[in-house]
């Protein structure tokens, strides 16, 4: 009984091996290709920052290696955004056996939303916030002071900004699987209306530097993704139930991985 309740452990585990394997491949396989242009992805990310330096500013380097380290460091981040949908197949390879028909096929939809909505995310970050954030910090400095941003120390605060913009764009998978679970239902959403709006400005203010416009371009696509995500889950919810109901007829548990 013993050696039975072990054998499917020991699977398990295996093919969590594999998974992870392909992910670290899949994430250095990127990076390999990525490398030879580690300068210049460092150059276009840094474009907004550069654009909106006064005459006579440049960015610095205060450490001897991160001339050489910084560029390489984003690279390896860019692999891993990058490899992103990679790493979520591989999620998914990984469960998919132990749900039944229906969840696989709606999770599906929810795994290539999740990877362009995150894309998305950051693009928006991007185009529309760093251009604004860096133009207001240029600004603001005091009168003599020059400003000349550490490489490295800009690397962590875009690479933080990135994060927080593309996981705040995840806004419609969390409600729809929040709904499709049972935790809450897109009524009980639809009466918090107010307070998601305030909380969404609330994230705006913590995530985005002290100035209303850049607040404002957070919470706004925060808000209007609540209520994206409200629309979505109606459908996800009311083909749970049905679809559950008729398969548990059939099965009276998910088949094993």
């Amino acid at each position: 009984m013993a050696v039975e309740d072990t054998q499917p452990l020991i699977s398990h585990l295996i093919e969590l091996r594999k998974r992870l394997l392909n992910s670290i491949i899949s994430v250095l396989v990127i990076f390999i290709v990525l490398v030879f242009f580690a300068n210049d992805i460092y150059q276009l990310v840094s474009a907004p920052l550069i654009k909106q330096l006064p005459a006579g500013a440049s960015m610095i380097a205060t450490d001897v290696a991160s001339p050489f380290f910084t560029p390489i460091k984003l690279t390896m981040m860019v692999s891993v955004f990058v490899a992103a949908p990679l790493l979520l197949y591989q999620v998914w390879a990984f469960i998919a056996p132990a749900l039944y028909k229906h969840e696989r096929r709606l999770m599906v939809p929810l795994l290539v939303s999740s990877s362009l909505l995150f894309y998305l995310g950051m693009a928006f970050a991007y185009f529309v916030v760093f251009p604004l954030a860096f133009g207001f910090f240029a600004k603001t400095a005091p009168a003599g002071v020059l400003i000349a941003t550490d490489i490295s120390n800009y690397l962590n605060f875009v690479m933080a900004l990135f994060m927080a913009f593309g996981v705040a764009f995840e806004v419609p998978v969390a409600i729809i699987l929040l709904c499709w679970s049972g935790v809450t239902t897109p009524e009980d959403l639809r009466k918090k209306r107010p307070y998601v709006l305030v909380g969404a400005f609330v994230v705006g203010m913590l995530l985005t530097p002290p100035d209303v416009f850049s607040q404002t371009l957070l919470a706004i696509p925060m808000y209007l993704l609540f209520e994206v995500g409200v629309f979505c889950a109606r459908f996800y919810v009311g083909k749970r139930r049905p679809a559950a109901a008729e398969e548990d007829e059939g099965e009276e548990e998910p088949p094993a991985s």
